[in-house]
């Protein structure tokens, strides 16, 4: 396999790549992008084969779940359902950015491999305008984990990420060195009240303050 790669150039990409990508990844094909944290690694999320494909080049355990990105809210409410109140206080404040959500997902609506206990998603909407038209023009989510071997630390320079997943993948969107940092806070939802998975770049108490003040 020969990886091709693509330059972001000034932080953006053209609309004639936009659309190579999306037509590669609609085919089935992975990619490697950068975040405005880590280096991610994806495909569209309603193939079970891209879901595969990910779990083997991560020697990552099979059917344990993955996280999305969404192009919009619209993406995010069809493919889930039972959203609380909360959902809509906490997307409204902190989407696009590094806030994901564990949501239940909508019955049919992603194959089950994909999905996490009790059915549900982890997904957010990232602030990175060319990503979100990726994601748009492929009318999925996309799967979103970091473009790393399975219990390594997540990679910001695109020579590290190169070294590893060259000619391991189909493409890859060379973003030079992205800012690292900490990875997005996860915030559980399907729960009475939200519970903190994981914290992140927000942190969880600015979450809990903002939900008090909205009560």
């Amino acid at each position: 396999m020969l990886t091709l790669i693509i330059n972001l150039q000034k932080g953006s990409l053209e609309g004639k790549e936009i659309d190579l990508v999306v037509n590669r990844l609609l085919a089935g094909e992975l990619l490697v992008y950068p975040t405005e944290t880590f280096y991610g690694l994806g495909g569209v999320a309603n193939s079970r084969l891209v879901a595969e494909k990910i779990f083997a080049l991560k020697g990552r355990e099979s059917g344990k779940p993955l996280p999305f990105v969404a192009s919009d809210l619209e993406l995010v409410l069809r493919v889930t359902e039972n959203l609380p109140a909360v959902f809509f206080s906490l997307s409204d404040y902190f989407w696009p950015g590094p806030l994901t959500l564990v949501l239940k997902a909508r019955a049919g609506a992603l194959p089950e491999e994909l999905l996490g206990p009790e059915g549900t998603i982890a997904v957010r909407i990232p602030p990175l305008d060319w990503l979100r038209e990726i994601i748009r023009g492929t009318g999925s989510l996309l799967i979103s984990t970091s473009a790393n071997l399975s219990g390594r630390n997540p990679l910001s320079s695109f020579d590290e990420v190169l070294s590893i997943f060259k000619d391991k993948v189909d493409l890859m969107i060379d973003g030079g060195q992205t800012p690292g940092g900490q990875p997005s806070t996860i915030v559980d939802l399907t729960s009475p009240q939200p519970v903190c998975l994981r914290e992140g770049k927000i942190p969880f108490s600015k979450i809990q303050r903002l939900l008090e003040e909205m009560e």
